[in-house]
């Protein structure tokens, strides 16, 4: 299992390598990462268990940050308006296209490679096209898949995919935003929006 001890932190030198593709078919053992990164996931989210677990809460983690340089990341969270849950297990995810159109979260971005506050916010793509290889650990498939997706949870893909490339958010935090706009939340979640941990 999973623990915020297994997460290396900004400065380690595993987080600003690209990451290598990873072979087909899965291995075992990478099942078991892909595995091992949703149940930390789950985990963290789960109010009880992230206390005795001290955990972050975190909707997404990439391989990279558990000190493995390979392309796969983990995605649980549902979009702005708590309308639908993606969890996604993603092999060689890369943005296929993307939208002109930016924009930011209005709290800022957080990591839970990174352990500071940062300045500023990141502008990302409105809209990007995902395409990779989806794990499913139930019924042990890999199946090809493209999923467009727009606001909270382009975000997060962008993120996690950034990992893959050696990029973290601080190097893209800026002050000015442009034609950028924010990601709109219901109220109800607006005082939370500063501890998003993408």
């Amino acid at each position: 299992m999973l623990t915020m001890k297994d997460i290396i932190r900004e400065g380690h030198e595993t987080l600003l390598l690209k990451a290598k593709e990873v072979e087909l078919p899965l291995s075992d053992k990478d099942k078991e990462i892909l595995k091992s990164m949703m149940e930390f996931l789950e985990n963290s989210q789960d109010p009880e268990v992230s206390e005795e677990l001290e955990l972050r809460p975190g909707v997404g983690i990439a391989a990279p940050q558990i000190n493995i340089s390979k392309r796969m990341i983990a995605v649980l969270t549902t979009d702005e308006k708590n309308e639908k849950l993606y969890k996604l297990l993603l092999v060689n995810p890369k943005i296929v296209s993307h939208s002109i159109q930016k924009q930011y979260l209005p709290g800022g971005e957080g990591c839970l490679s990174v352990d500071r506050e940062v300045e500023g916010l990141v502008i990302r793509h409105k809209k990007t096209t995902i395409r990779a290889y989806f794990y499913n650990p139930e019924t042990d498939e890999l199946l090809p898949f493209e999923m467009k997706v727009s606001g909270y949870v382009s975000i997060v893909l962008q993120h996690e995919i950034d990992h893959l490339n050696g990029v973290l958010f601080p190097s893209l935090s800026t002050e000015e935003l442009g034609d950028a706009t924010p990601v709109v939340f219901p109220i109800e979640l607006e005082e939370d929006e500063e501890d998003e941990v993408v």
